[in-house]
């Protein structure tokens, strides 16, 4: 018979810590696609690509595969070693992270299991969380196949997919670590409830439509604000496609809705945090604040990449807000139906 405990606080840091981390994949892979080094590395090798070249002959083994890549061809032609080594670099790092991430989760897991330390009804829901994270491995290499043929960049519906799903996993995790902490929230889901988990999933509707910018590069075109070079629709706008193929794949359009969604998201976030401040709640009334602080400090910094055409360290920034303004939200939907 389990004896397994409410709350576990080791449990509880220990997802903290894998949290921690998988915040550090996503601004590393942030990096790795604002420094285009995501298609450096062409093959998928799950245990033996864990070890970079060791020697110059193994430098110039990887530089040959990747010069065959429609990247090299088209855009990096010329490229040196040195050069490739940089990129190579990002993208490496960006796969460490994941095998490094999935045995501090693995590893971790197998041993609260054997000991019976995970909180009641949580093993179920580790196990899912685990196999997210292997899923993600796969859709990463998916995203990355799909720009070494006849593209110098990865498709952007894949780039959304992969940064929604890491943003998933993001979220299980803190709610989980929550939990774990504090006991399940079981609360019954009321209006309160509803309005946070509205909010939170408007926070990554927005997060994906940054996905989109980002994969198309569109971030660096039309760098005046509060106007796109003094129009509200910019000219381009469809870029001579349907409507529905436009919205997904022209430049201007997906700039122009990262803007406008992030108006909105600023306005539900203010009233938002109202209703969580008049609750009463404690976590709640904590949460209000921080949400419309971060709000704030997000759209400055989203202004701020966008007028210096999207420098590496400002949009990393912008990227890290997204991070705290979702795990935010987060916590404010834990808080709402705990308290319910």
């Amino acid at each position: 018979m389990s004896n397994a405990p409410d709350t576990s606080k080791s449990v509880s840091n220990w997802l903290i810590v894998v949290a921690i981390m998988v915040i550090a994949m996503i601004l590393v892979g942030g990096a790795t696609r604002l420094t285009d080094s995501g298609l450096s590395i062409t093959e998928w090798r799950p245990v033996t690509g864990a070890i970079p070249p060791l020697t110059e002959t193994g430098w110039l083994e990887e530089f040959e595969k990747y010069r065959s890549s429609s990247e090299y061809q088209l855009q990096n032609a010329g490229m040196t070693l040195g050069e490739f080594e940089f990129i190579y670099w990002w993208e490496w790092g960006h796969r460490f992270l994941g095998r490094a991430i999935g045995l501090v989760f693995a590893i971790p897991l197998i041993v609260f299991w054997v000991r019976d330390m995970i909180p009641a009804g949580m093993k179920p829901k580790l196990v899912g969380l685990l196999a997210l994270g292997g899923l993600q491995g796969f859709v990463g290499w998916w995203m990355v196949a799909s720009g070494l043929v006849d593209r110098v960049d990865v498709s952007q519906y894949r780039l959304a997919t992969h940064l929604a799903l890491a943003f998933v996993i993001l979220g299980v995790t803190v709610w989980l670590a929550l939990s774990a902490r504090f006991g399940s929230a079981r609360g019954a889901a009321g209006r309160l409830t509803a309005l946070a988990l509205l909010f939170w999933a408007a926070v990554m509707l927005q997060i994906v439509l940054g996905a989109f910018v980002a994969g198309l590069d569109a971030g660096r075109i039309y760098t005046t604000w509060p106007g796109m070079e003094g129009r509200i629709i910019p000219d381009g706008y469809l870029a001579g496609l349907p409507w529905y193929q436009a919205i997904f794949e022209s430049h201007a359009a997906v700039q122009m809705h990262h803007r406008w969604a992030g108006y909105l998201v600023a306005v539900f976030a203010f009233v938002a945090a109202f209703a969580f401040w008049k609750s009463g709640d404690r976590k709640l009334k904590a949460a209000s604040h921080a949400i419309a602080s971060m709000v704030v400090i997000q759209i400055a910094l989203g202004i701020a990449t966008l007028v210096n055409a999207a420098p590496l360290a400002l949009s990393l920034a912008h990227q890290f807000g997204a991070v705290v303004l979702f795990v935010t939200a987060g916590f404010a939907a834990w808080s709402a139906r705990r308290a319910a």
